[in-house]
């Protein structure tokens, strides 16, 4: 929220980022922060940009949180949005640095697209993931052997090392899922994904093993999507919603391309996903159909 001062100034307010926030979520607060004090003085992108002598998009990104910030870039942005005390200035630009530090998973940036970083830091600080898959097993709860498979499909010319590092990456965002404050999980799968057998009979079995497993944890909750409903809600293909506990920070819509990805955190289209997201769990057989059916097929491969 933007407050005022007693000479109708806009005011940016406090962020006090907490211990296990990230600096993905930092960033796209800041983001918002800046963008609001433009708005709220009718300062053009292309005028801000000019100020720190940048293009208007590269402003756009930075209010989007999806760059880092040069602390004289902001420092700048905020004299033209007349932020002029000292404290606030203060406060804004301190975190700059912690908005700008890298995450632990800046250490597979080798194999890491840099579409995708985004998502990583914001899974790692979200309270809540919802998931639907219609191809694969969710990324958080494959086992090495079937991330290996899916690694391979990807990057079929991939040098050996190469594709271990990748899986090695996979395996370090499960670990969220272990954290006291970990969020809560909760995958819609399509039959599909289950009957496909990746990787060979050995790997699925082990990998529908995981997903019972998994679902007995009090953080996750799994449910399957049966043939038998036919067509369904998301005819469109996966998606996955991400919720946060920061009250600046909108639900994120999350949709995975070939080669690229597309964050969605407009209201509108928040509400349309969530809306297909309630109805699939309709559709879906329940938490303890879906454990059973699991433990069959577990048992039939």
């Amino acid at each position: 929220m933007i407050t005022a001062h007693a000479d109708n100034e806009p005011r940016p307010h406090s962020l006090r980022p907490r211990p296990q926030q990230s600096s993905t979520v930092l960033r796209i607060l800041l983001g918002a922060q800046l963008r609001r004090l433009r708005e709220a003085r009718q300062i053009t992108l292309e005028d801000a940009g000019h100020a720190i002598r940048a293009s208007h998009s590269k402003i756009s990104r930075m209010e989007l949180g999806r760059v880092g910030f040069r602390p004289r870039d902001v420092a700048d942005l905020l004299s033209l949005y007349g932020v002029t005390d000292e404290a606030d200035r203060d406060g804004l630009l301190t975190l700059v640095a912690q908005a700008n530090a890298p995450g632990w998973w800046h250490n597979y940036s080798d194999v890491l697209p840099s579409w995708f970083e985004t998502y990583v830091g914001l899974e790692g600080a979200a309270t809540s993931i919802r998931n639907y898959e219609v191809q694969f097993v969710p990324g958080l709860l494959q086992t090495e052997d079937y991330a290996r498979a899916v690694v391979g499909l990807g990057f079929p010319d991939g040098p050996a090392d190469e594709v271990e590092r990748r899986v090695r990456l996979r395996m370090a965002r499960r670990q969220i899922l272990d954290r006291p404050d970990a969020p809560h999980l909760w995958v819609l799968i399509d039959e599909a994904v289950l009957r496909r057998p990746l990787g060979g009979p050995e790997v699925m079995r082990k990998q529908v093993r995981r997903l019972v497993e998994d679902a007995n944890r009090p953080n996750v909750t799994v449910q399957v999507i049966p043939f038998s409903v036919g067509g369904h809600s998301a005819a469109g293909g996966p998606f996955s919603v991400l919720r946060f506990d920061e009250p600046d920070l909108p639900d994120v819509i999350y949709l995975e391309q070939l080669t690229s990805s597309v964050y969605l955190d407009k209201q509108e289209d928040s509400d349309s996903y969530l809306a297909v997201m309630e109805r699939l769990c309709i559709e879906a057989s329940s938490v303890e159909e879906s454990r059973d059916f699991l433990l069959d097929l577990a048992a039939d491969i």
